[in-house]
């Protein structure tokens, strides 16, 4: 055998990758041949028996077939739930519109998040500044802490980022947020209110673990967040132009 010939499993890969080419760059090779097709026999996938080319290649078909129609129906399943939450998000955009002041504001975003959202473990945290008089209507849903205060430099890092935030939090968040309920809190979903967090945060709680995780789209949470933030500053500013009035 010369040098220049080759033989064994190299040499039929060499053929093998040749057919491979040929039928690649001649598409139309068995429309030219058909009676190839009947008589080319391939292994059946659970090695039960032999099937034509054909059937093989409707066999890949179907699932293919099967394997889009299963993509559509996660589609469509997801656009349906986007639009099922723009439309909670709608309806907590007009209960913010029809409050007149900051309680009430609180008391519609809270109502929305309850009943709209099934977010019965929330609450509100407004920040203010150290010269600023700290209120003292604190309630289940509604927190007041000053800016810079020890009990809020655990929150540095999400208020530096200033962008919604889920999964798991440290024990001190959680005992902040949820005094007295940490126990039953697995995950969080916490929202910045207003540039920088300047008002505040929101922070929705679960019993979940995985209702909040660090993989979740936070674009309705944002949104969410936008909404409150500017029925909150609505409300400070029309409280701030009666108080220069009287």
């Amino acid at each position: 055998m010369s040098s220049t010939e080759q033989s064994g499993p190299a040499a039929g890969a060499s053929d093998d990758q040749g057919v491979a080419d040929y039928l690649s760059d001649n598409p139309d090779f068995f429309e030219r041949h058909a009676g190839l097709l009947e008589q080319l026999r391939l292994p059946h996938r659970s090695g039960a028996a032999t099937v034509s080319l054909v059937e093989r290649q409707v066999s890949v078909l179907q699932e293919k077939n099967r394997s889009l129609e299963r993509r559509l129906h996660e589609l469509v399943d997801v656009a349906r739930d986007n639009s099922a939450l723009s439309d909670k998000i709608h309806a907590l955009a007009i209960r913010l519109l029809r409050a007149s002041d900051q309680q009430a504001v609180l008391a519609s975003l809270e109502a929305g998040l309850r009943e709209d959202f099934g977010a019965s473990q929330a609450v509100v945290v407004l920040f203010h500044g150290s010269d600023e008089p700290l209120p003292s209507e604190d309630s289940r849903f509604l927190r007041h802490a000053r800016r810079g205060h020890n009990e809020l430099r655990t929150f540095a890092t999400f208020v530096q980022q200033a962008k919604p935030r889920c999964g798991r939090i440290r024990d001190a968040q959680r005992e902040f947020l949820f005094p007295g309920e940490g126990a039953v809190i697995a995950s969080v979903a916490m929202v910045p209110l207003g540039a920088s967090c300047e008002l505040g945060m929101l922070a929705i709680g679960s019993s979940d673990p995985h209702r909040f995780n660090p993989t979740m789209s936070t674009d309705f949470l944002a949104r969410i967040g936008e909404l409150a933030s500017a029925a909150l500053a609505a409300a400070r500013h029309r409280r701030e132009l009666a108080a220069s009035r009287a």
